[in-house]
């Protein structure tokens, strides 16, 4: 994680329970931080993981206890499973399990306030369909302007699939073209569409979608995380209609 707070600060827990609570407490503070700044990427997603990462450890812990005592070393996300090894420690353990206990309710508090954030973003970032949509929407392009910066933000887009044993994983890559000044005025979507029809020739009639917002909130660390999101969302939709 790029955060503070990170796994093996819990794996980790000792008897100094308060010394722990006391770095859990700093790094969600710094979290707090970005968020009262706006800033919810990549904050809100490691909140997210982690928290959850912490639940099935908590709930493994459980399983584990009569046994010969171990020290948990990691745990495996793909295989929900917490890997460990023998150990001379009769309380590892016990220390994790409180200071996981202890932490769930405060990262679960914070990782409300980030979605707070996130979903009044979502509400004010408005997207268009910009001319004929094809029937290849699995490349594109998004235009995303940063009233912030006074500039319109091009990048292209593409859309897989991930299949597992276990489950299916969507994701949504961009790759930033260009940025235009737009200089309070943002640039005719339609013009910007012809314009990248013609610069990049392999996708004639490309699928492009324009947002919009009035909101002045950080651009890459808050507008165009949930613009990607929004549209992944989008897509996968119109795909389960067709």
């Amino acid at each position: 994680m790029s955060t503070a707070l990170h796994l093996d600060l819990f794996l980790q827990a000792g008897r100094d329970i308060e010394g722990a609570q006391y770095r859990v407490l700093s790094g969600l503070q710094r979290i707090q931080q970005a968020f009262s700044r706006n800033v919810i990427y990549p904050h809100l997603a490691e909140l997210i993981e982690l928290y959850g990462t912490l639940k099935t450890i908590a709930g493994r812990i459980g399983d584990l206890r009569g046994a010969v005592p171990k020290r948990i070393t990691g745990v495996d996300l793909q295989a929900g499973e917490v890997t460990y090894e023998a150990s001379a420690s009769f309380d590892q353990m016990a220390y994790v399990e409180e200071l996981i206990h202890w932490a769930l309710p405060h990262i679960q508090k914070a990782i409300e306030e980030g979605r707070t954030i996130y979903e009044f973003v979502e509400e004010h970032l408005h997207m268009e369909e910009v001319g004929i949509v094809p029937s290849y929407v699995q490349e594109g392009y998004l235009i995303l302007p940063d009233p912030d910066s006074g500039q319109t933000h091009i990048l292209q887009y593409t859309l897989s699939v991930f299949t597992s044993a276990e489950a299916r994983y969507r994701s949504l890559q961009t790759s930033h073209l260009k940025s235009l000044p737009h200089r309070g005025v943002y640039p005719s979507p339609g013009k910007l569409k012809l314009d990248l029809a013609r610069e990049y020739p392999d996708l004639p009639n490309p699928a492009t979608y324009f947002f919009s917002t009035d909101l002045d909130f950080p651009y890459e660390p808050t507008t165009l995380p949930v613009a990607k999101r929004k549209l992944m969302r989008y897509l996968f939709r119109q795909a389960g209609r067709a």
